[in-house]
């Protein structure tokens, strides 16, 4: 799927500071997403916004039927470099749905990346917060450096693989509605942005 697709109702986004090592979580499962042999369905719009949180706001605003966050995220007692998609059971990994309510009142920053903010700012903008998906890794690291942790580097390949496997059942319950196709587009280039 090219990330220019103007019919694309499923965006998948991920985000974080690549100069903040495990921060670039988000991009590099992108990038593999992007470069996969089996590309993501017509209809699913797949982009590396890095720390672009206006970029990302206005994209939003385009009315997505579902969205996709990847990223790195805090946490509490897991293991480092763990794929969390939400909040992590012992040994399973799970998808957790955001909603408008788990957001709170963050300040949105037109020159920076802060998730939360981000989603709370579409109301006040005209727009409504899509489904939404977060899949994340805790980092092990986040001090200034390119380049992911070894635990994170073995995570984004098996992050990339809940990624796609979420857009299929998400895109699975769209396509009766009429707003996605069933057929696929090839992958495409990294960073070639809109």
């Amino acid at each position: 799927m090219t990330e220019a697709n103007s019919r694309a109702r499923l965006l998948v986004a991920g985000i974080g500071n690549i100069f903040f090592s495990d921060d670039g979580f988000g991009p590099a499962v992108v990038h593999a997403l992007l470069s996969a042999t089996d590309p993501l369905p017509d209809g699913v719009r797949v982009v590396d916004y890095g720390i672009r949180g206006m970029h990302l706001t206005y994209d939003l605003l385009a009315g997505y039927e579902g969205l996709v966050l990847i990223d790195a995220i805090p946490g509490n007692d897991q293991a480092r470099g763990e794929i969390a998609a939400g909040e992590i059971a012992a040994g399973e990994i799970v998808v957790r749905q955001v909603g408008f309510d788990d957001l709170g009142d963050a300040e949105f920053d037109p020159h920076a990346m802060a998730p939360v903010a981000v989603l709370a700012s579409l109301g006040s903008l005209g727009g409504s917060l899509p489904p939404t998906y977060v899949v994340g890794c805790v980092p092990a690291d986040t001090s200034e450096g390119i380049g992911l942790s070894g635990p994170v580097t073995a995570a984004v390949p098996e992050a990339a693989t809940v990624v796609a496997d979420l857009v299929d059942e998400l895109v699975a319950g769209l396509v009766g509605t009429g707003l996605v196709s069933t057929a696929s587009a090839p992958a495409s280039t990294p960073g070639t942005g809109d």
